[in-house]
């Protein structure tokens, strides 16, 4: 139990004191009782030195504040599924998961459409619960499904849902649940016979394999995401994995290769404003967005025209993409650095980190604090 609120607390870069502070104005917020603030102080000690049992109270306002499940918040192993008990029960579950209607997967989908926007808006660590609870509907139902006609859409549904948690565990700092949550993903995309949500969960997850230190191990697997979704893929998903190919590429430190690719994402984007691929809802991406991106790629190379990609990128952004907009100003920010810019800098590192702190963004955070090592 200690080392996993211990943990979860330092990611965000948190004394106990201010965790005492967050549960206290959680509370407010809410309208709930919590224990005194000199109570609290005892409470949180004892909980991470594992000297007080974290009761489930307030196991689910700290999930709430720091964005973890209850097994990463107790540091303890997942709790198993128990299994149907008798050939009746097994059954009875069959028959439900084969009779789930075009009507429920519309559900499951628009349940994972609110939690992307609620997300993008306001950040992944109040929605730990909500996401936990509708992958393990979704798991439920594909488990118990036994005829493809039965299963596809709903691995499909599961896949956009698992990708979309992945991310944002990501952007919590739980690395190890984020892999797990693509591995699904990948699985879900199998059974559907879906390569283009294989192709885009395999590229998200080479992020995680970039941000372990691994960027030409996660180059690899973007390529081989190309090669499985070939032709397959539409115009939007192919300038997204070029995209991406390209971002990789700045980390492993080769710029030929990186503008190579960039100019392959600048050529497959679709005109137009239209961002979503009606077969692939996962993706946000057109113009604007591929030009931030080019942006925070630039900055990467440490190339001087990252400046005006960004620049013109901010003032077109659709304002709703909280935390991309935090990633957009900690780009400006290193690219300032990258010409000596320090107060433009510092002015960029200050709002980055204002909406990282909005979103609750660890990910976000901690490249604000390497940056300002810069400073």
């Amino acid at each position: 139990m200690s080392t996993g609120l211990r943990s979860a607390r330092t990611a965000r870069g948190w004394s106990q004191e201010r965790l005492v502070r967050e549960i206290e104005t959680y509370a407010r917020r809410n309208v709930t009782d919590v224990a005194a603030t000199a109570s609290l102080r005892v409470y949180v000690s004892e909980w991470e030195n594992g000297k007080r049992t974290l009761s489930d109270r307030y196991a689910a306002i700290l999930r709430q504040l720091l964005g973890v499940t209850d097994a990463e918040l107790r540091d303890a192993a997942p709790a198993r599924v128990a299994s149907a008990d008798g050939y009746d029960e097994l059954l009875s579950r069959i028959d439900a998961a084969s009779s789930i209607a075009e009507s429920m997967v519309r559900t499951f989908d628009a349940q994972t459409e609110l939690l992307r926007t609620m997300d993008r808006q306001m950040g992944a660590a109040g929605l730990v619960d909500q996401m936990t609870g509708h992958l393990g509907a979704l798991e439920d139902a594909l488990n118990f499904a036994v005829l493809p006609a039965a299963r596809r859409p709903v691995a499909l549904a599961l896949a956009g849902a698992s990708t979309l948690a992945a991310w944002q565990a990501i952007d919590s700092g739980a690395v190890e649940r984020a892999w797990r949550h693509y591995e699904l993903a990948k699985r879900a995309a199998r059974d559907a016979e879906a390569p283009m949500h294989l192709a885009h969960a395999m590229g998200e997850q080479a992020y995680v394999l970039c941000e372990a230190g691994r960027p030409r191990l996660g180059l690899d697997l973007v390529r081989d995401a190309q090669r499985t979704v070939g032709q397959a893929g539409s115009a939007r998903l192919q300038a997204w994995l070029y995209a991406t190919e390209a971002e990789m590429c700045a980390y492993a430190g080769m710029p030929d290769d990186c503008h190579r690719a960039l100019e392959a994402a600048l050529s497959s984007i679709p005109p137009g404003p239209e961002e979503r691929d009606p077969d692939l809802r996962s993706i946000f991406l057109n113009g604007v967005h591929l030009a931030r991106w080019r942006g925070n790629v630039l900055a990467l190379l440490g190339d001087g025209d990252a400046v005006t990609s960004l620049y013109g990128a901010l003032e077109e952004m659709d304002p709703t993409f909280v935390r991309a907009r935090a990633g957009m100003h900690a780009d400006l920010a290193q690219a300032h650095l990258t010409r000596a810019e320090y107060d433009d800098a510092q002015t960029h590192l200050r709002q980055a980190r204002l909406l990282a702190s909005r979103t609750g963004s660890v990910r976000q955070r901690r490249r604000v604090d390497m940056l300002s090592v810069r400073l």
